[in-house]
């Protein structure tokens, strides 16, 4: 999963200007400043990269980079 991970820290730092420092497994999307609407624009994101759908009730900002990473794996993304 740590390739998985890295590329959503990929994804979080290009496009929603997260930085290395802030991105660890616990940092939740509130802390990294992803409010809902951010949320949204980080599913359509997802669903470009990775080719599978993340509707917008999915990604809560109380979530964690760990949580998105096992939503994603069991939307059959590889780890």
């Amino acid at each position: 999963m740590v390739e998985l991970k890295h590329r959503l820290c990929a994804i979080l730092s290009e496009n929603f200007g997260a930085s290395a420092e802030e991105l660890n497994d616990g940092a939740r999307f509130e802390d990294l400043g992803l409010d809902s609407l951010a949320l949204v624009e980080f599913s359509i994101v997802i669903r470009r990269e990775f080719g599978v759908e993340v509707d917008e009730d999915e990604l809560h900002p109380e979530q964690t980079l760990d949580d998105a990473a096992g939503l994603l794996v069991g939307k059959g993304v590889p780890a």
